[in-house]
């Protein structure tokens, strides 16, 4: 073999650019098949046809019933009386949990999901997701075993470090997953799905407190924690063999799939334009710093309207109220069950209203709701009492309807495809820390030994949650049947957030 091979000739560079050519336009005509495909196909063509997408969309989202029991439990163990007398003291013939270690528990658990989140930002774009996920499952199955195994305060912390940490994977890897294999018309579903994962988790939490919680030994609380519970990557960084074989698994052996690899190819070849070599600064840099805004916002959204103080402290909070252990503990059921009730619903709206308008609205319920449950406080009778608790039934309905479905449907969408594992990662790190702060601060609101608002707690809220509607007003746009190509091409053109569907571009963007 020649050390130094010939030189193309001018006919043979000729011959060359004109089979690139070639191929360029029949990845632009299969771009185009694929863009008509997505808008033209119909909910029920895509329940039909798309299996392997539900299936998988299903299993990955599952990994977030995980983080839905852990953030429930924390609240709901304070309510079982062996626990605060374990790892507690007494306090007027009660047993109390101190408002510090309340702290710790609920902000080590959050400090670990902080670090996982960053990690798995970097980890997915590496090794993919699935082995990300594989990679948390690993780490939470380590935290469990110690939790159940604590008997002193500083061991139960270490426990929640290593949970958080697994469940900050598990919250960046699942909605990234679930958006990206997803046609148009089931990604909002799917997306959604992710919130049902962890509202069904936090509905399996307050079972398993209700069925061991009124024990008077340490399983009262133990048992609890026993029952705790890639296609668009294969596409950017292995070869198109591989991307085909991954892709004919999600979508089915029938169907051609080439105009769908080709889709995706084409939205990261206009990716690449804008952010080449990608890193984490570039989140924050040029069009991307507006998409990283949205995708951080929504999640700062969610906490904002109040739903740590709802359902973690639901339980803890009726008894507060005065009512009885065993209607607390039915009534915690009660909320999760409506949580879950009202996800399901949202899977009709996320198509049909869209998720800018669903969001919106949502906020201003929840917002009069929270300012509600804070005026019936002042109220000092039973009627009163009851009327709060019910408020605070239905606001878990209301939050799962909208913003709590929405949050995750719009966290997918919004963050590029080449970004998107850092976007949601940042995410993820940014409701860790509205968890340090709203972990921090409710011990000390809520409890007897401390400010003791209990319910008042909802003024704060509303107020919070009213700027939060306006955020949403003004800066979350409409994605509904949009393809992921022509919200880049919105995003490119600066168009404003209440333009979106008006706006007429092609389906790609110029370049």
């Amino acid at each position: 073999m020649d050390a130094n091979p010939a030189s193309l000739s001018g006919e043979d560079v000729k011959g060359a650019s004109s089979g690139q050519l070639d191929l360029d336009v029949t990845q632009h005509t299969l771009f185009e098949e694929a863009n008509r495909y997505d808008h033209n196909q119909t909910f029920r063509e895509a329940l039909r046809d798309e299996k392997g997408v539900l299936l998988w969309a299903g299993v990955m989202g599952a990994a977030a019933l995980s983080w839905g029991f852990d953030a429930q439990v924390n609240g709901a163990a304070i309510s079982v009386e062996a626990f605060r007398r374990d790892f507690g003291y007494i306090y007027e013939g009660k047993a109390v949990l101190p408002a510090n270690w309340q702290t710790i528990f609920n902000v080590t658990s959050t400090v670990g999901a902080f670090f996982g989140g960053l990690a798995s930002g970097y980890i997915a774009d590496r090794v993919g997701r699935k082995w990300c996920a594989w990679l948390g499952s690993w780490i939470l199955c380590a935290g469990i075993a110690l939790e159940i195994a604590a008997t002193t305060r500083a061991v139960f912390t270490v426990a929640k470090v290593i949970l958080g940490v697994a469940l900050g994977f598990y919250l960046s890897v699942a909605p990234a997953y679930c958006s990206e294999i997803s046609p148009v018309v089931l990604r909002g579903i799917t997306t959604c799905g992710v919130s049902l994962a962890i509202v069904v988790g936090q509905l399996l939490s307050n079972v398993a407190i209700k069925i061991f919680g009124e024990r008077l030994d340490r399983w009262a609380y133990r048992g609890p924690f026993c029952v705790h519970p890639h296609g668009t990557w294969y596409a950017r960084v292995t070869s198109r063999e591989l991307a085909l074989l991954s892709f004919g698994i999600l979508h089915g052996t029938d169907r051609d799939i080439a105009p769908r690899l080709a889709q995706i190819q084409e939205t990261l070849r206009l990716e690449n334009e804008l952010y080449t070599n990608a890193a984490w600064l570039d989140c924050f840099k040029g069009v991307d710093a507006r998409r990283t805004m949205i995708t951080v916002g929504v999640f700062c959204c969610q906490h904002l309207s109040g739903i740590i103080f709802v359902l973690g402290y639901s339980t803890y909070f009726f008894q507060l109220a005065g009512l009885p252990t065993s209607q607390t503990f039915s009534l915690g059921v009660g909320v999760t069950a409506c949580g879950v009730a009202g996800n399901i619903s949202s899977w009709w709206l996320v198509n049909t209203v869209g998720r800018r308008i669903v969001a919106f609205y949502g906020m201003v319920v929840l917002t009069g709701m929270l300012t509600l449950i804070g005026v019936f406080d002042v109220i000092p009778t039973a009627g009163a009492q009851w009327a709060q608790s019910a408020f605070t039934v239905i606001y878990s309905y209301v939050w799962f309807l909208t913003i709590g479905a929405m949050g995750y449907v719009i966290l997918g969408e919004a963050s590029s495809s080449r970004l998107r594992s850092k976007s949601v990662g940042l995410a993820a790190v940014v409701q860790s820390l509205w968890g340090l702060i709203m972990n921090f601060a409710l011990p000390y609101f809520v409890n007897p030994d401390e400010a003791n608002l209990r319910g008042k707690v909802g003024f704060i809220f509303g107020g919070t949650s009213l700027l939060a509607t306006v955020w949403v007003f003004f800066c979350v746009p409409e994605f509904k049947g949009l393809t992921f190509s022509e919200i880049d091409e919105r995003f490119k053109m600066r168009v404003p957030a209440r333009k979106f569907q008006e706006y007429k571009g092609r389906p790609e963007s110029d370049g």
